[in-house]
């Protein structure tokens, strides 16, 4: 049993409006040598009606991102990744006035770089968790990652009833942009925004009256489906492969992860994903999702951190008749996950 205590997103300072990328990034000679079709589609869907309106980077120019290596946008990461990160860890943790050092353990995701050690040991140092606290990267799950971190999670905390312990989600998508003529490439270029969110929880040891309990975990696997999306190594660099068929997929998923729901929720919390994918998964679910749609709009699809930051976007305004989220997120794999969360009234 898991029994959520805070959550909290962050963002980097450096914010543009979808069209002040166009027009900064359209210098940059991978984007001067597409082919005129491919430089059409990248300037219609950032200054057309994607549903998104501004992203965040951790670095200050966009333009920067396409002059750089693999090593250096690698070593961005390993610096930048930790302190998003942190940043969003340090929100939680005043929410709920829990010190890190009174953290048991720790859970991070990420896939938009790589360390090893993992990222959560670079959180734990500069957060100041215990040294004898329990650290798990949870890797390769891409975009619906934050679900199968939950999960890990309450593994732990069921083992360890009087336990508290952190959920961090954390991508510098923009340190893995890529540029040639792939639809699939040049979409996710316009899309990807950089966030973390963490959350705080607690076993049932510590609960409390009134706090949203998370299960029913489940997942869905469509390992045939693998080379749709995901990363792939191109030439030392990361490069989303993305397929034109990932909405119709990620909306047959999560159609069959709702189906085994126990009840009507309250508020479906999704991964956003793109305009596309929100509108298939609103259409399969025949729910409207305002707070993932709120995401998208602010911030993009940060990849892992977006069910984390709607499902705090709901609660920040939720009504005291709420008792019931249905969660998901969806990516490489192809897989799909859900949780529920509940609580008393």
């Amino acid at each position: 049993m898991m029994f959520l205590q805070s959550v909290a997103k962050a963002t980097p300072p450096h914010v543009y409006e979808q069209e002040e990328v166009w027009h900064r990034i359209r210098e940059a000679e991978g984007v001067r040598s597409l082919q005129p079709r491919s430089y059409s589609l990248l300037e219609k869907v950032l200054c057309g009606d994607s549903g998104i309106s501004r992203r965040s980077f951790v670095l200050p120019d966009p333009l920067e991102l396409f002059s750089m290596g693999a090593e250096e946008l690698n070593n961005h990461y390993e610096r930048e990744a930790p302190r998003l990160g942190v940043a969003s860890l340090r929100k939680a943790l005043d929410q709920a006035g829990v010190k890190a050092a009174e953290l048991d353990a720790l859970f991070v995701c990420s896939c938009t770089g790589y360390l090893c050690p993992g990222l959560s040991s670079y959180l734990a140092e500069q957060a100041g968790l215990s040294k004898t606290a329990f650290l798990q990267d949870v890797n390769g799950f891409g975009c619906g990652a934050a679900i199968p971190m939950f999960r890990a999670a309450q593994g732990f905390l069921s083992a360890n009833p009087d336990a508290v312990v952190a959920t961090v989600a954390v991508e510098a998508c923009s340190l893995a942009f890529f540029m040639n003529d792939e639809p699939g490439v040049l979409i996710s270029t316009a899309l990807f925004g950089d966030a973390s969110a963490s959350a705080i929880w607690s076993g049932a040891g510590r609960a409390r009256e009134g706090q949203w309990q998370a299960g029913r975990f489940a997942t869905q696997h469509e390992p045939a489906q693998r080379e749709k999306i995901r990363f792939v190594n191109s030439g030392g660099f990361l490069k989303n492969q993305l397929h034109r068929t990932v909405p119709k997929l990620a909306g047959e998923a999560v159609a069959k992860l709702w189906a085994q729901r126990s009840g009507d929720p309250d508020a479906v919390l999704s991964h956003s994903g793109g305009r596309d994918v929100v509108e298939v998964v609103e259409g399969v679910l025949s729910h409207d999702l305002p707070e993932t749609r709120a995401v998208m709009r602010d911030f993009g699809n940060c990849s892992s951190p977006s069910v984390m930051m709607g499902l705090e976007t709901r609660l920040l305004d939720a009504p005291d008749s709420d008792l019931h989220y249905w969660m998901t997120a969806f990516g490489a794999g192809f897989s799909a996950h859900c949780c529920e969360l509940s609580r008393r009234g």
